[in-house]
């Protein structure tokens, strides 16, 4: 018989996790459900379903800092953070249309953002959701309670687990709250648009754009296939390959930055540029993987060096075939292809090897993710360690076995 745990409290969870460990009980641990479909698929009957631990405990604005429990809706802190011209900086995707939300309307909670350690465009700036978690406190596999960190970064001493935890999957531990860092907006925006460069031009034009002293937040190549399916018409209606870069700050600044940036890449091809807000709707598009037309198709994320990026990609259009765009100036690679029984996954991680990269299958249906490895396998040496530290926080394989490897 299948039983949910719905905690309200810290100490509900620890009760929980406890019932869990002593009857040998595996719990599929659950925030706002916007990523169910990330990672292998399993089937755990037990769920813990954090939907209770929701709400902003501590935020302060001019200390750059907020506290809330795990649960909390991404929705909800960035409405706080509007309210003082404040952002994450790390750009947490909205994964809930990727999934099939039909209108995205779950955008998952800060736990889950952490615990995946997503970031969108601007992780090539700002780091990613580890570079900005300060601290925690969680209830173990083995039902302990622990926590780590503290508001600044000064204050962690010892192991700094919150790097442990981030893109842990919710397999180590359960976290209850979460503090991370705050950043003020930026007060303008702009994007700069190249028309028509091929995937190779682009790869130069953004590494140019990320090496020069503009200070560019983002930087994006959007074929032509992509690109046709924006809701920004500039871009939408170009008919050909649009390359972004993107420039945020006081608005003087942003302005001479934008012109420093025409006159640098002018030669790659005809030059547009898009204000505030067709530039914040273009990036959100890239950050929540918008740009794809087909909602079942299997889709891989790819991490490669941007100087690769275009010829990983040629050997796979040449294999499998499949639509792309890059991001973090081209170092990140979304590759939506039809459905294959194995996802392509020894063609796709073949191309990526000599790179030094690795590949994900973020989206595919549970059967092929039960069969394939959804996470790019390890070496054995670091496979041993990966073990080891589940052992250690987790003996009796209780919080979501088998979500990132089969068997643990």
């Amino acid at each position: 018989m299948t039983k949910t745990l719905k905690p309200e409290t810290a100490e509900q969870v620890l009760d929980a996790i406890k019932w869990a460990a002593g009857e040998g009980m595996p719990l599929a641990v659950r925030g706002q459900g916007s990523k169910d479909g990330f990672g292998r698929a399993v089937d755990i009957p037990h769920c813990l379903d954090l939907t209770g631990l929701s709400g902003i405990k501590a935020y302060e604005p001019s200390e750059l800092y907020m506290t809330a429990l795990a649960a909390t809706p991404v929705a909800e802190i960035e409405a706080a953070l509007r309210q003082n011209n404040q952002q994450m900086s790390f750009e947490p995707p909205n994964m809930g249309i990727l999934y099939g939300g039909a209108n995205g309307e779950s955008e998952g909670s800060i736990g889950g953002a952490i615990g995946c350690n997503l970031a969108g465009p601007r992780r090539i700036q700002a780091g990613a959701a580890r570079d900005h978690f300060l601290g925690f406190n969680a209830v173990s596999g083995r039902g302990e309670v622990f926590k780590s960190g503290g508001t600044v970064v000064k204050n962690v001493t010892g192991f700094d687990l919150s790097k442990l935890l981030a893109g842990s999957f919710g397999t180590l531990a359960v976290m209850t709250d979460v503090t991370f860092k705050v950043m003020p907006a930026a007060e303008k925006t702009r994007t700069v648009l190249i028309l028509g460069a091929d995937d190779a031009g682009a790869m130069v034009a953004m590494a140019a754009s990320l090496g020069s002293a503009n200070e560019v937040s983002a930087a994006a190549h959007l074929p032509e296939a992509a690109a046709a399916l924006s809701g920004v018409s500039y871009v939408a209606d170009a008919g050909q390959a649009v390359t972004a870069v993107r420039v945020e700050g006081p608005g003087p600044s942003v302005e001479h930055r934008c012109r420093a940036l025409t006159a640098l890449l002018k030669e790659f091809g005809e030059i547009e540029e898009l204000h505030s807000e067709n530039s914040a709707l273009l990036w959100r598009e890239i950050r929540d993987v918008r740009l794809f037309d087909a909602i079942d198709n299997q889709i891989w994320r790819l991490s490669v060096p941007p100087a690769a990026g275009a010829n990983v990609v040629a050997s796979l259009r040449s294999d499998i075939g499949g639509r792309v765009f890059y991001d973090w100036g081209g170092g990140l690679i979304w590759l939506s292809m039809g459905t294959l029984s194995d996802a392509g996954h020894e063609t796709v991680r073949a191309a990526v090897a000599d790179t030094g990269g690795h590949a994900t299958l973020i989206r595919a249906d549970a059967d092929v993710r039960q069969r394939v490895p959804v996470f790019e396998p390890q070496a054995t040496v670091l496979k041993d360690l990966s073990a080891r530290v589940k052992q250690g926080f987790d003996p009796n394989g209780v919080l979501n076995p088998g979500r990132m490897v089969e068997g643990e």
